[in-house]
């Protein structure tokens, strides 16, 4: 991949947060998306009239004439250029999902916005082709269950302080600088690289996140704003997963059982949870795995996903102990780190096992699914850096649009509430009576999609709150 030699100086971006005043499209170098034959999302993105850049940011914005590493990015022009109105950036969550296809995604499912806006897919530090990390976990999916008992639990914290010394090796300047704070300072860079004034953005769950922490720090570089289903104003905690993800249960656990001819699984919400407690008190497959497969379906409300999860827990009460197709892709060598060096440079945790088993303890009884899964320790226990900047603290009264649903499994509907009171100059759309993580575009509901499309195509938010119906 190309670099440009073109280094963001001391007066471009101070370490307060200071915005990078607009300038013409300079410092990217342009080239072809596709890196070779098998690259589909590339190529793609060729074929759609992209073009794919790189930009040089400091590693650490608190040092703007030292270290460079790169950030990738993907420009769609907008299709109306008439009526183009500027760069819109979207981001997918994670952390650690590529953006660059997401920007393509986009332009081809919302063709009133691919005509307004120029649609910026910028792969965030440390992911994709943005400067990748050299180390990625043996297997692929970071989160795993405490078990059942105090063995299982101390099986599980040696398997995590092994995966986090697969990081080890990497140079502690790029783990320590992984944070979203440096993310959204890169954000700042790619728009006035691009030219522009201002810069809008769509974001997706920790995206939603990612654009908050944009706004408290270049709140004057604020266009139109859309945060979907974003965390709590600290960020994400796993540990708050847990109780919404129950409730997300037993709301499969209805679905299941008014298709119980199908699927056999009881013929009451009551009796489908049954089913399900009884293969957690007997997994058929690793206990650290098990949760898994009810917690990954459950972020969709959404028929596909709740008969996949129905139909692999029918082969479990069928005798079956073979680890389901839909959990497999998850086990294998991973091509990332799933957002760990951003989880660890945002916020210090507890190094003691002994914090989280006695969290875990104290909540079997309220959630006896999840809970060991979503408190357990992760990677960030045994890192091998610390954070060298605090948290953001929101507060604000930028122009924003926050979207979510009550029965949001992933980013809880509480902290998404008080993200918006933190964001005082925030409007929520609330998809009400829904389990879904993550709205826009993703449900088809078109009370959320006109009030979204109204205000990144006109401008205005809405006078107050909307409430939209979940069904």
């Amino acid at each position: 991949m190309k670099k440009t030699t073109a280094v963001l100086t001391a007066a471009l971006l101070l370490a307060g947060g200071a915005a990078v005043p607009a300038r013409a499209s300079s410092g990217i170098a342009w080239h072809a998306c596709a890196t070779g034959a098998d690259d589909e999302i590339g190529t793609a993105l060729d074929a759609a009239g992209a073009r794919c850049g790189d930009l040089a940011v400091p590693l650490d914005f608190r040092r703007p004439r030292g270290r460079t590493i790169t950030v990738a990015l993907a420009r769609i022009p907008a299709t109306d250029r008439a009526q183009r109105r500027g760069a819109l950036m979207v981001n997918p969550g994670g952390p650690g999902d590529a953006a660059l296809g997401l920007a393509l995604e986009v332009a081809r499912s919302a063709p009133p916005i691919a005509a307004k806006y120029d649609l910026i897919g910028m792969d965030p530090r440390f992911v994709g082709r943005s400067s990748p990390l050299p180390c990625a976990w043996r297997d692929g999916f970071a989160m795993r269950s405490a078990g059942a008992d105090r063995r299982a639990f101390e099986e599980g914290v040696a398997g995590v302080r092994d995966r986090a010394t697969e990081c080890a090796g990497v140079d502690p300047e790029l783990l320590r600088h992984a944070s979203t704070r440096e993310t959204a300072r890169d954000m700042d860079a790619v728009r006035a690289a691009l030219g522009e004034p201002k810069l809008s953005y769509v974001g997706w769950s920790y995206g939603g996140y990612l654009g908050a922490v944009y706004t408290q720090l270049f709140p004057r570089r604020v266009d139109r704003f859309v945060l979907d289903s974003a965390t709590g104003p600290d960020g994400a905690d796993f540990r708050a997963m847990g109780a919404p993800t129950e409730e997300a249960l037993r709301h499969w656990a209805a679905w299941a059982a008014a298709r119980d001819d199908t699927y056999r699984l009881g013929a009451t919400t009551e009796a489908v949870m049954s089913t399900v407690d009884g293969l957690f008190a007997a997994p058929p497959i690793d206990a650290h795995l098990l949760p898994l497969v009810f917690f990954l379906p459950l972020r969709f409300e959404a028929e596909d996903t709740y008969a996949t999860l129905a139909n692999d827990v029918r082969a479990f009460t069928q005798g079956s102990h073979e680890v389901p197709e839909s959990l497999a892709p998850l086990l294998g060598p991973a091509q990332g780190t799933d957002g760990m060096p951003t989880f660890c440079a945002d916020r210090a945790v507890s190094r003691d096992p002994e914090t989280y088993w006695r969290d875990i303890e104290a909540h079997r009884a309220d959630e006896p699914h999840f809970g060991p899964l979503t408190r357990n320790l992760d990677a960030c226990a045994f890192w091998p850096v610390r954070p060298v900047e605090r948290l953001t603290r929101l507060g604000n009264a930028a122009p924003v649009l926050m979207v979510g649903s009550t029965g949001d499994p992933r980013t809880p509907y509480p902290g998404q509430l008080a993200t918006h009171r933190a964001l005082k100059g925030s409007r929520l759309v609330t998809l009400e009576g829904a389990y879904n993580h993550t709205v826009f575009g993703i449900v088809d509901n078109a009370c959320v999609d006109d009030t979204v499309l109204a205000y990144l195509l006109g401008g205005a938010l809405p006078a107050a709150n909307v409430t939209c119906a979940g069904r």
